[in-house]
């Protein structure tokens, strides 16, 4: 399980507009899973440092909080696609296909 740090938790608390720090480790938890999720389809990223990447995490895990994980592949298929191929590109990986 990824590390989630308090920065990255508020963060994604300002933004559901959760004031409340009584849901925090489900948070942290929901996020962890995102990431995780994340990294095995798209491949290794800094959360911190890759915008794209935090917004899907942070929309995955909305969607996971709602009880609509169902539906965020296919609604974020063209994103989740593009962050794979600029990640597969970044590591040189020649394999890559478009």
């Amino acid at each position: 399980m990824e590390d989630i740090s308090s920065d990255l938790l508020e963060e994604f608390k300002e933004r559901m507009h959760i004031s409340h720090s009584s849901e925090d480790d489900n948070l942290k938890r929901l996020l962890s899973f995102s990431i995780v999720d994340l990294q095995e389809k798209c491949g290794p990223f800094e959360i911190e440092k890759d915008l794209r990447a935090k917004e899907l995490v942070f929309e995955r895990t909305r969607y996971t909080y709602n009880d609509a994980l169902e539906y965020f592949d296919n609604n974020f298929l063209s994103q989740i696609n593009s962050l794979g191929l600029s990640i597969a590109l970044k590591e040189g990986d020649s394999d890559a296909t478009i």
